[in-house]
Parts: structure tokens; C-alpha cells; sequence
């Protein structure tokens, strides 16, 4: 049976850490996944409208196989500046990819809007962001905040604050799988207007308030709540995150990704929408030091699914209350 790894989160994955750094008044921010040592990575895309830097690179066809970090920001278009201020210090540290003599870090990222959202976005000539991801490099460990945190600090869903969620958990096989989400969707994590988290069967011990489904289903439960009508395209999507210690290819890795956005149409409705820019990064460090059986890659991708369910319940789940919040938090709303 699989349980939560001990800190049930993403870095429960030996020689993965996170970092954020988020600013009150913007309504906005940015986390990192750092891996260190790189490690192989792919991607897949499957909302339509993302954006996105370096996802090419992590086609199976394609040279470089390692990565050094992942970004995760807000801000929309202006956001991916963050990657290059956590370039920026990951250079400094000497860490990238060695092309004669020269150190080049490889970091793809993926942003998300939140740009209409009540926070301030009068800065000047320059976006924060590249700031913003120097900081959150600067910050990354074992533990960090989630919910209203990093990339999920100015995140909104349909009428709920959103937020950055992680979860973990470890198989009888041995391999660990964890996930991040900041989760700024078009649609809505809860069924109806209730509380009860579409994720609710794959919840463990108790994270994001323990309770399941409601009984019967309201009969509103298949009624498409989005967060703006009209719905405005570019202004939503869920970007996300998946790290093992499984010795994968680069092709399992996109594979693992591939399943890891089940969890998002199990955690989210609608999913995948063409307002949304829903995208998930798969790492593969290898830790382990297991290449998955047949079976064992059966059970790895289910794992993937449910645990990236339960991270975009828990970044929900635990979103705090600022000034001038469009939607209430999950907790100030249903306490």
C-alpha cells in the first residue's frame, strides 16, 4: 500500500529541495525546484494556452538530458524572467551544462496569470521577476512554505484562492514519487459549492481536511464552475512539477508526465481547458538506483496521478487570507 513519505513532500526525493519568494503587494511570486545533482527531465503540455521557456529541450529526441532546475512563476509572459535570475546564481555556484569553458545551467520554466488579481503590478520599467528567482534559488531546502506561497501567492481558481500544494508518497516497490502544483485553474478543485475536494479518494492521513465525498452528490456536482465569464484566455493554468528516485529515460520521464496530468482531471473541473496552460515537469534522479519492472511502472504512473491529485487539493487546502483578495481562501470559507 502506498503511504506519505515522511515530510509528504516533494522533496522527500533525496537531492531535490524548493525554494520561494513571493511579494504581498504584487500578489505574485516564484518557486523553485532545484535538482541537485541535474537530473534527467521531460514535459507535456496538454492545456492550451501555456507559457513556457526551454520545454523544446526536454523532448525525448532532443541532446541535452539533464536539468539543473525547474521555475515555476507568475506574472504571465513577464514572469519567465525568473529563470534567468535563478541562472544567475546557479552560475555563480558553478552548476550547468559544460560547453568548453563555459557553464551554462539549464533551467526551463512555466508561468501562470495572475496579473488581474489585485495586486499591484506597477513596476516600472522592469518586471521583478528575475529578483523574484534569484531569491527563490537563494531559499531552496527540505521545507517551505505552501499554499499562499511562492508562484501560488497571487493564484486564484473558480471562486476560491488557489495556491502551491505538495504531496509524496512511497510504494511497496521502494521508489518515491512526489509532486508540486501551483494551481491557478480555470476550474474548480471542490464539487459544487461545497467544500468536499474532487481529490478526496486519494487523500492521505487527514491533509486536506479528511472529508471525502459528500453523500449524496449535490446535484449541482457535474455543473461547470469556471473562474471568469466570459472566460478570458491566457489568464489560467495549473503548473506542476513531478520528481522520482526512479531510474528513468528521458522518454519514461515525459511518460511519467504524461500520467502525472490524470491527476489533474482528477483534482480539478473542468481540466485542460484552452484558457488553461496546464503543463507538468517530470524529474528522474535515480536515486534509487531501480530501473521499474513492467508492474513496477504501472503502479509508478497511478502514483503519479494520485499524488499530484492530492498536491493541487493541499495548495487549496492551506491558502491564507490577504488584503484585497478577489475570492475567499478554502479555510476562510468553509473554515
Amino acid at each position: 500500500m502506498m503511504r506519505a513519505g515522511p515530510s509528504n513532500s516533494i522533496t522527500d526525493i533525496e537531492g531535490i529541495l524548493v525554494g520561494n519568494a513571493g511579494d504581498a503587494i504584487l500578489k505574485s511570486g516564484v518557486t523553485v525546484v532545484l535538482a541537485d545533482p541535474a537530473c534527467i527531465a521531460s514535459t507535456h503540455v496538454m492545456g492550451g494556452a501555456p507559457g513556457t521557456r526551454e520545454t523544446d529541450l526536454l523532448s525525448p529526441e532532443n541532446s541535452v538530458e539533464t536539468v539543473n532546475a525547474i521555475v515555476l512563476s507568475g506574472g504571465s509572459a513577464f514572469g519567465l524572467d525568473a529563470a534567468s535570475g535563478v541562472q544567475s546564481l546557479l552560475r555563480e555556484q558553478g552548476k550547468g551544462f559544460a560547453v568548453g569553458n563555459q557553464t551554462i545551467p539549464i533551467v526551463p520554466a512555466a508561468i501562470l496569470f495572475d496579473l488581474i488579481n489585485g495586486g499591484s503590478k506597477d513596476w516600472g520599467r522592469y518586471p521583478p521577476y528575475r529578483e523574484l528567482g534569484y531569491r527563490a534559488a537563494q531559499n531552496v531546502g527540505k521545507d517551505f512554505t505552501i499554499g499562499t506561497a511562492g508562484a501560488g501567492t497571487g493564484a486564484l481558481v473558480a471562486g476560491l484562492k488557489g495556491g502551491l500544494g505538495t504531496a509524496s508518497a512511497m510504494l511497496p516497490s521502494g521508489f518515491t514519487i512526489g509532486a508540486l502544483a501551483a494551481v491557478n485553474a480555470l476550474g474548480s478543485p471542490v464539487i459544487g459549492e461545497g467544500p468536499h475536494f474532487w481529490a478526496a479518494p486519494f487523500e492521505m492521513d487527514s491533509e486536506f481536511g479528511a472529508l471525502g465525498y459528500p453523500h449524496p452528490l449535490p446535484v449541482d456536482a457535474s455543473h461547470i464552475r469556471i473562474k471568469f465569464r466570459p472566460p478570458e484566455q491566457l489568464q489560467n493554468t495549473t503548473i506542476a512539477v513531478l520528481a522520482t528516485d526512479a531510474k528513468l529515460t528521458k522518454a519514461q520521464a515525459k511518460r511519467l508526465a504524461i500520467a502525472a496530468h490524470d491527476g489533474f482531471a482528477r483534482a480539478l473541473w473542468p481540466a485542460h481547458t484552452p484558457m488553461d496552460g496546464d503543463i507538468v515537469f517530470a524529474l528522474a534522479t535515480g536515486g534509487s538506483g531501480k530501473v521499474p519492472t513492467a508492474e513496477e511502472w504501472i503502479d509508478l504512473s497511478a502514483a503519479a496521478s494520485s499524488v499530484m491529485s492530492r498536491a493541487i487539493a493541499r495548495g487549496i487546502y492551506n491558502a491564507t487570507p490577504a488584503d484585497g483578495d478577489f475570492f475567499a481562501s478554502w479555510k476562510a470559507k468553509f473554515g
